[in-house]
């Protein structure tokens, strides 16, 4: 099954890439939204999120993973090179994935979210570090 994934990324070769390796894996990219405003206009399209957090408007990405999670039910993992920004995480969102990110790595995530999305059992990519979850899938309590 195909999913649409938006991808918000302010740095275009990054953003083109991770667009190839989700229309490579079936998917459909619906937008790379570069800003807070141009995400949440295609909130409403989006199965999946890949979000970055410092984007053209600022550090705007953890306030955008929120509203696409739990207002629009998106699938949110974050993709950043500050992964510490994020704390503890953010309630409803998956979890993180460091950068650099490898075409590998944007598959296994995206592939993980997609496991997530449709509640089946899956094993999160090694470098994924899960919100509420141990690296086993299974919930912290």
């Amino acid at each position: 099954m195909s999913y649409r994934i938006l991808i918000v990324e302010d740095e275009i070769l990054a953003a083109t890439e991770i667009e190839y390796v989700v229309a490579e894996m079936g998917h459909d990219p619906i937008a790379i939204a570069s800003d807070q405003k141009s995400a949440l206009a295609h909130a409403n399209q989006a199965d999946i999120a890949l979000v970055d957090l410092n984007l053209r408007d600022g550090p705007t990405g953890i306030g955008i993973g929120e509203i696409l999670a739990q207002t629009h039910g998106v699938t949110v993992v974050f993709l950043t090179a500050n992964p510490a920004q994020l704390g503890d995480g953010v309630p409803g969102t998956v979890g993180v994935m460091p950068k650099p990110a490898t075409d590998r790595d944007i598959r296994e995530v995206v592939e993980f979210a997609v496991a997530r999305r449709v509640k089946a059992d899956a094993r999160p990519p090694r470098r994924l570090k899960l919100f509420g979850w141990s690296n086993d899938g299974l919930a912290n309590n």
